[in-house]
């Protein structure tokens, strides 16, 4: 532990002491106007006429710096409460564009444009607004040392599209209250715009991403400057009215199991533009839409569930760490899903200062009646604090603390992480965290540590990966997410990237990788060994093939889990896609007394849509395993799910799901009628029911051929979004 800290104190030191230049871009200056546009997607308005625009979009997927064959146009402009911008998206090929009318969040597959915005030019986070031909809306928010995007938050912000016999047309309004800036004289902020043809499988930008930066967005932005923004105080507050009634089975017959009528209430104040105060009461945190099935048995981690709660999302992307890939056993530190039934919560989130960031979360979280053999309502008291330093770049250094606090119980994670940019095409990310726990059940105290780095290197023609974790035995987190504890892992990766002259293949991936992980409470090391060859097609097509060698350790033995996998997708049509997955290879069977085993696994998606209004989407889940000692099949697990969804307009849909466990013989259906106007600003209506191959016959439960209803549910929520 002590050389690891020492290794990790020389690192930081180094980070600080480095520096990196940044890249030079002119500036673009919008259009100003007093005369705001009409946001229906058409680009009439005298502001289009007069507000100035970039063009000569050039690719990064599949290839960098190829001119794009359709030009683009990206316009902006703004007034003093919003920001403008609108898009020109030639194509000589109109009928060919991929749109749709579909719920929000939902069009990655279509053709769209986006507008990538860092509102503080600072390198550390970046807003993303994605529009379809239909004005359709998507947005998401990512942070230095983060390599996805935070798909959960839900902005207001107003959009419109039309397809003419030229391509087609965007309009966008963002208003300065939904997003976070320095309010200064003028703001400044940075951006990326981007286009994305679907069934060429290309997507361009300006500025161009450079091939030495790789994917780096957060780094090569233009500035944006305004002058004279308005200064306001954001203010919301967010009712919420919810209604259930559930029934369930009792000797044969539905009774009535509960009724709630909840009322919750969430507000939010700017102390400045920059920091956001967030409060909430007795929260609504009701689910509009069955989880799609998934195969529940013989696993040995939980599975994860990424947060969809309104209330958390503010800020949300600032909680994430630096030193860890999404596979390492410890992906989160701050995971508030944990979470579970908060009372009251409190959270400050935002800017103070140039370059320092905090973000916190104080939460009552209710307990399950009857914890501790109490009769009492009992609550835990949770506290996540965060600060983050920004350096040059997009580097940064941080520190961490979350606890949980019950009576006289605890668990508490303290540390700190970090990212620095070695140069235009590296960076090292780095953490050291230890915990202090103490459980009511058990009368000695137990502390740990985790410490991780993380290397990383993307340009256009290689990708390396390097990492190193370390995780004590009694490192435990009650507000992260961590599968193992008591390891060591050592993993590296080589991707480089090859462009044949071809016009069916437009990019062909080849990543090799390794792993090594010494399992320190039973003394045995695992392997993972693998190689996998991805070719990239038009119509958003791709096939990916690939092989592994490895083990895996559990309850003291050495398990082979060693499998080969083919995967294959394609837009086949405007109106039809496929995707399927299978996987043969070795498992083990998770138990007591666990054992190998092998089997096959299959996932197949296919989305029909007839009109730009109704979608289908088919899924079907398989999965099966073998013991190996006697070749006896231990069992066979099938999910079929059918969703149809009719979109009468961007505001108001219809959804309709069946689906069908064959292992659990289970039926389940679930109806909603949704209307969203802004997020916010919602009515749901929804009503659903699950059905079982069983029958109530001489006082108990038998099988049987027929269904019978085992649970049926009705429910209502309505929420108003008031903003001054």
């Amino acid at each position: 532990m002590r050389r690891s800290t020492v290794t990790l104190a020389f690192t930081i030191f180094l980070a600080l002491a480095s520096s990196s230049p940044g890249i030079a871009q002119r500036v673009l200056r919008p259009f100003r106007t007093d005369t705001p546009p009409i946001i229906d997607g058409k680009l009439n308005d005298p502001l289009w006429q007069k507000a100035p625009y970039v063009t000569g979009f050039k690719t990064w997927t599949p290839d960098y710096g190829i001119d794009m064959p359709e030009k683009t146009r990206a316009f902006f402009a703004y007034d003093m409460e919003n920001l403008y911008f609108a898009f020109r998206c030639f194509d000589r090929e109109p009928d060919k564009i991929k749109t749709s009318i579909t719920n929000r969040d939902n069009i990655r597959s279509d053709d769209w444009v986006c507008i990538n915005l860092d509102s503080f030019n600072d390198h550390q986070t970046m807003y993303s607004f994605y529009i379809n031909p239909a004005g359709i809306q998507e947005d998401s928010k990512s942070a230095s040392g983060v390599f996805s995007e935070d798909k959960s938050i839900d902005l207001v912000w107003y959009s419109g599209g039309q397809i003419d016999n030229q391509g087609y047309t965007i309009e966008i309004r963002i208003p300065f209250k939904s997003i976070r800036f320095t309010h200064k004289n003028p703001v400044e902020m940075g951006v990326i715009f981007e286009r994305r043809i679907s069934r060429r499988s290309e997507s361009g930008t300006y500025p161009p991403l450079l091939p030495e930066r790789g994917f780096d967005f957060l780094t090569q932005t233009i500035p944006l400057i305004y002058y004279d923004v308005k200064h306001y105080t954001l203010f919301e507050l967010l009712p919420a009215v919810t209604y259930s009634n559930r029934q369930s089975m009792v000797e044969g017959k539905l009774v009535s199991e509960r009724k709630e009528e909840d009322f919750s209430l969430t507000t939010k104040y700017g102390i400045t533009s920059e920091l956001i105060l967030d409060g909430t009461y007795n929260p609504d945190f009701s689910q509009v839409e069955a989880d799609a099935g998934q195969v529940d048995i013989n696993l040995r981690y939980e599975l994860f569930y990424p947060e969809k709660r309104p209330f958390f999302l503010e800020g949300s992307e600032n909680f994430t760490f630096s030193g860890s890939s999404g596979s390492d056993p410890l992906s989160a530190l701050v995971h508030t899903r944990t979470i579970i039934d908060p009372y009251v919560g409190v959270k400050l989130a935002g800017k103070i200062g140039k370059k320092s960031m905090i973000a916190s979360i104080l939460a009552l979280d209710e307990l399950p009646n009857g914890y501790g053999n109490s009769d009492k309502r009992e609550y835990t008291q949770v506290a996540i604090l965060r600060y983050k330093r920004a350096l040059y770049e997009d580097s940064y250094i941080g520190g961490v603390y979350t606890g949980r606090e019950h009576k006289d119980s605890y668990n508490r994670v303290f540390g700190i992480d970090g990212q620095s940019r070695i140069n235009a095409s590296s960076t090292l990310g780095y953490y050291i965290v230890g915990s202090h726990d103490q459980n009511l059940d058990e009368t000695s105290k137990k502390e740990g540590y985790a410490l991780g780095y993380d290397y990383s290197y993307a340009t256009r023609n290689l990708s390396i990966g390097l990492g190193v974790q370390e995780i004590s035995k009694d490192f435990i987190t009650q507000t992260g997410y961590i599968t193992r504890t008591g390891l060591f892992l050592a993993r590296a990766s080589l991707g480089p990237k090859f462009y044949p002259s071809s016009p069916l293949i437009r990019r062909c991936d080849l990543t090799v990788s390794t792993s090594y992980i010494r399992d320190r409470i039973d003394q045995l090391n695992e392997t993972g060994n693998s190689l996998s060859l991805k070719f990239h097609f038009l119509k958003n097509s791709s096939i990916t093939t690939s092989a592994s060698y490895a083990t895996e350790v559990y309850r003291a033995q050495t398990f082979d889990i060693s499998n080969v996998q083919v995967n294959g997708k394609s837009q086949l049509t405007k109106r039809f896609y496929l995707n399927v997955t299978y996987q043969y290879g070795k498992r083990i069977y998770y138990a007591v007394d666990p054992y190998q085993g092998r089997g096959n696994q299959v996932s197949a998606t296919v989305i029909y849509q007839p009109s730009d209004k109704i979608k289908a989407d088919m899924l079907l889940t398989y999965s099966d395993f073998y013991r190996d000692s006697n070749s006896v099949k231990i069992y066979d697990y099938t999910i079929g799910r059918c969703k149809l969804t009719y979109q009468m307009n961007r505001y108001l849909f219809f959804r309709a799901i069946v689906e069908y466990n064959d292992y659990r013989k289970e039926m389940l259906t679930d109806f909603l009628a949704s209307f969203t106007y802004i997020p916010g600003t919602v009515v749901h209506i929804g009503y659903g029911n699950l059905y079982e191959k069983i029958a109530w016959q001489n006082g108990r439960y038998v099988e049987s051929d027929r269904f019978l209803e085992t649970k049926r549910g009705f429910f209502f929520k309505t929420s108003y979004l008031w903003r001054l």
